[in-house]
């Protein structure tokens, strides 16, 4: 090897090695703006379910407003995803959609009537399906470079640490005799120190799309048939999966456990949440799509647990919703990227995202209605539907496979 092929391999492997270290600033950056947003939101949504029950709303009404608030925010993401694909604006749209989804978290502590807060709740789910799509396309480009496993599970660690400090907050506001709305307010804190950190990216990072520096093999034309079964996967994942919200409404209205304890049952949610993201994270960089057959599987299990255990029971129950929520927020977020082109990557992301968010609130409803009749049948309900996504995986991992 002459003189300067070897000069041109140094060259080369220092490029790749800038390329990767400015990839990881950026995704840890991203990762902080997400610490501090989750503190604020996950810390509200660890007490909007209880909230709602002291204004008033039934079971029916809670399941509602998880599910549409869920609903309207996937929806958008369609939109949001095809706007950044065409107009380029990664900062504007992820700007815009963060104000509106912290924004609305304080103002809960305003709110004097359900409906009110349920206009809200749905509202912070509206502005966070418009950043979701641009940011995780972001987090794509930059963890083409680092493994997408390890990008976004380490990104999902980092928020997932903030949705547990968040409920935390609010438990301790109860405990020592605050209320929910005083919980509300404190949390305007965090999410003026998530803006000023997104506000700083955007300067260091104004093109992120130039983080991905190789092509991927897959033609601009569509989304291959791997797509469509995945999605069709994760939309049964999703109808079974219950929003905290109604579990929340459980916990308080069956006494299972004392209102100040049911912020920290989320917290422990969330933290096994932040360690499952990395570790599923590092396993779906070696061994693929099978990691996630594995973690629906087994955090299937949380619904009996939840629903119809004690304290203790409902405790590990929560563990394994956090499992399954660390894996939807993961590797789940990462697969899409290795399915999508470049160029399409957000309008990916947004078609994933609003079909999954149908789905969701179509089980959220369903569920919340069964909570009324019979909850035994919505134990039923969350683990069929959660089974029944395992053949498609099985079909998905097949054909991703050499």
């Amino acid at each position: 090897m002459g003189k300067q092929e070897r000069a041109m391999n140094r060259g080369a492997e220092k490029a790749q090695a800038t390329g990767v270290r400015s990839a990881m600033v950026f995704i840890v950056l991203i990762g902080v703006v997400s610490f501090f947003a989750d503190m604020t939101y996950e810390g509200a949504r660890s007490i909007t379910g209880q909230f709602l029950a002291t204004l008033g709303a039934s079971g029916a009404v809670v399941g509602f407003v998880a599910g549409f608030g869920e609903l309207a925010g996937y929806a958008i993401r369609l939109v949001s995803g095809l706007a950044t694909d065409r107009t380029r604006r990664y900062w504007t749209i992820t700007i815009g959609g963060y104000l509106i989804n912290l924004g609305a978290v304080p103002l809960l502590a305003l709110a004097g009537r359900w409906e009110i807060a349920a206009g809200l709740m749905i509202a912070e789910r509206i502005g966070k399906g418009i950043r979701n799509p641009v940011r995780d396309a972001m987090l794509s480009h930059a963890s083409s470079e680092v493994g997408r496993g390890w990008g976004f599970g380490l990104h999902q660690a980092m928020d997932s640490t903030g949705a547990m400090i968040g409920p935390l907050i609010v438990a301790a506001v109860l405990y020592f005799k605050g209320t929910y709305n005083s919980g509300f307010a404190l949390l305007l804190i965090p999410a003026a120190m998530a803006v000023a950190v997104l506000v700083s990216a955007m300067f260091l990072y104004p093109h992120p799309e130039d983080l991905e520096i190789s092509l991927p093999e897959l033609e601009t034309g569509g989304f291959p048939k791997i797509y469509w079964l995945y999605l069709a996967g994760m939309a049964l994942v999703a109808a079974g999966y219950a929003d905290f919200a109604l579990i929340g409404y459980h916990f308080e209205k069956g006494l299972v456990v004392s209102t100040h304890w049911i912020p920290v049952f989320y917290s422990v949610a969330m933290g096994v949440e932040a360690i499952c993201a990395l570790a599923l994270g590092r396993l779906f960089d070696r061994i693929g799509l099978r990691v996630i057959i594995l973690a629906v599987l087994v955090s299937s299990v949380f619904a009996p647990l939840v629903f119809l255990g004690g304290f203790g029971a409902s405790l590990l129950g929560m563990a394994l919703w956090g499992l399954g929520t660390g894996a939807h927020e993961s590797v789940m977020r990462a697969a899409v990227a290795s399915m999508s082109p470049r160029d399409r990557r957000a309008t990916a992301y947004g078609i994933f995202n609003m079909g999954f968010g149908v789905f969701w609130f179509l089980g959220s409803f369903v569920m919340g209605v069964l909570y009324d009749i019979s909850i035994s049948w919505l134990v039923v309900f969350s683990m069929a539907c959660q089974f029944a996504s395992a053949p498609l995986f099985f079909a998905v991992t097949r054909k991703s496979e050499p």
